[in-house]
C-alpha cells in the first residue's frame, strides 16, 4: 500500500510538473509570437514597403527618361538615363534579402534579373523587322515580357544598351532600333516592379498602379485569393496564411536572407572567381557588380536591424530579439555583417576585370561566415 501511495504521489508530482512546464512553454511561445508579430509589422512598414515603392517609382522614372532620350538623343540625356538606371538597380538589389513571396511566386526575379545577356539572340532581334515592329507598338512592353525570354529582359538588357566598359556609351552608337528595344524592356520592367509593389502593399499601393495590374491582368494576391503578401505575413498563424506561425514567418525571413548571402558568395562572386563560369558576372557593362553585391548584403542588414536608412526601428527587429534572447548569436551576426560588407567594399574593382583577385576570395569567405551565423539564428528563434 505504501508503495502504491508513493507511486501515486510521484505520478501526481510529475503530472503537476509537466502541466507547469507546458504552461510555461505556452506562455513562452505566446510571448515570442507577440514579439514576432511586432517585428513582422516593422519589417513590412520599414523595409519591404519602402523598398518596393522606391523600386517601382524608380523604374517608372527610368522608362520616362529612356522615352525622353529616344525623342532627343543627346549625351547629357543618356548620362542622366544611366544615373536613373543605377538608382533603380540599387532598389532592386536592396530587395533581394526578401525575394520570397511575389518575386518568387510570379517568377519576377528571373524575369527582370537574369544574366548574362544572350548577345546572339539580341543580334537576331535587331535583324528582325517584325519583332522590332511589335516592340515599337502600343503594347510593346507586354510583347517584350511575353515573347523575348528572360535572357533579353530586365535590368541587364537595358544595361547592355546604355553602358560600355563602366561608362555611359557614346550616344551616337545607340541606334534607333536599340532605343525601341530599350523602351519596350523598360516598360516591362516597370510593369513587373509595379506588380511587386501592389502584391505586397495591397490597398496601400497607388491606385493607378493597382489599376495597371488589372489592365495587364497580372496577379497580385497570394494564391489568387484576397490577401496581399503583406496581409499574408501579418496573418501568420491564422487560417489562410501560408505561414503556420509567426515563428515560421521569422524563419522564412531569415532563410531568404541566407539565400541571398549564399548567392552572393557562392554564385555571384564564386562562379567567376573559382573558374566555374567566368561569364556569370552580374552587371558587367556598367561595372556595377561590387555595388550590387554590397547592396545585397545591405538588404540583409536592413532586414536584421529593422528598416532601411531613415526608417529603421531597431527596437522591433530580429537584432533586438536575438540580442535579448540569444546575445551570442546576435553578436556573431552583427560582426559577420560588418565584416561581409567591409570585405565586399574592399574588393578590387571592377569585378569583371579582377574576379581572380584574392579580395574576391576574402569576400566569399566573409559571406560564408555570415550565412553560417544566420543559419544558427534560424534554429535559435524557435527555441
Amino acid at each position: 500500500m505504501r508503495n502504491r501511495v508513493f507511486m501515486a504521489a510521484a505520478l501526481m508530482t510529475v503530472a503537476l510538473m509537466t502541466s507547469c512546464h507546458e504552461k510555461e512553454t505556452i506562455e513562452d511561445n505566446s510571448a515570442r509570437e507577440e514579439a514576432f508579430g511586432k517585428i513582422a509589422e516593422a519589417f513590412l512598414d520599414n523595409t519591404v514597403y519602402p523598398t518596393y515603392a522606391a523600386l517601382a517609382d524608380n523604374t517608372e522614372a527610368l522608362l520616362a527618361s529612356i522615352e525622353d532620350l529616344a525623342a532627343d538623343k543627346t549625351q547629357a540625356k543618356l548620362n542622366a538615363v544611366c544615373t536613373r538606371f543605377l538608382d533603380a538597380r540599387a532598389q532592386w538589389e536592396l530587395s533581394e534579402a526578401f525575394l520570397f513571396g511575389a518575386a518568387t511566386d510570379f517568377g519576377i526575379d528571373p524575369h527582370i534579373d537574369s544574366w548574362p545577356l544572350d548577345e546572339d539572340s539580341f543580334n537576331d532581334l535587331m535583324a528582325s523587322p517584325n519583332i522590332l515592329k511589335n516592340l515599337e507598338g502600343e503594347d510593346g512592353a507586354e510583347y517584350a515580357g511575353a515573347k523575348l525570354g528572360n535572357e533579353l529582359l530586365g535590368f541587364h538588357g537595358i544595361e547592355y544598351i546604355l553602358f560600355e566598359e563602366g561608362k555611359p556609351k557614346d550616344v551616337s552608337r545607340i541606334s534607333n532600333d536599340a532605343m525601341i528595344y530599350a523602351i519596350a524592356v523598360a516598360g516591362d520592367l516597370r510593369n513587373r516592379t509595379a506588380q511587386l509593389d501592389v502584391a505586397w502593399r495591397g490597398d496601400k499601393a497607388p491606385a493607378a498602379r493597382a489599376g495597371m495590374m488589372e489592365d495587364l491582368e497580372l496577379q497580385v494576391t497570394v494564391s489568387g485569393g484576397d490577401s496581399s503578401y503583406g496581409e499574408n505575413l501579418l496573418n501568420a498563424g491564422k487560417a489562410g496564411s501560408t505561414f503556420y506561425s509567426r515563428t515560421h514567418a521569422m524563419q522564412s525571413i531569415l532563410s531568404a536572407c541566407s539565400n541571398i548571402i549564399d548567392e552572393v558568395g557562392t554564385s555571384k562572386i564564386g562562379k567567376a572567381h573559382n573558374g566555374e563560369d567566368v561569364s556569370y558576372i552580374e552587371s558587367p557593362y556598367s561595372y556595377n557588380s561590387i555595388t550590387d553585391f554590397y547592396d545585397n548584403i545591405t538588404s540583409v542588414e536592413n532586414v536584421y536591424y529593422g528598416g532601411v536608412a531613415g526608417k529603421r526601428d531597431e527596437s522591433k527587429s530580429l537584432h533586438a530579439y536575438l540580442k535579448e534572447n540569444n546575445p551570442e548569436i546576435d553578436s556573431a551576426i552583427t560582426a559577420a555583417l560588418s565584416n561581409a560588407l567591409a570585405k565586399i567594399k574592399a574588393m578590387k574593382a571592377p569585378f569583371v576585370l579582377n574576379y581572380t583577385d584574392n579580395s574576391a576570395k576574402e569576400a566569399i569567405q566573409a559571406c560564408a561566415e555570415l550565412d553560417e551565423c544566420i543559419g544558427q539564428a534560424i534554429t535559435a528563434i524557435a527555441q
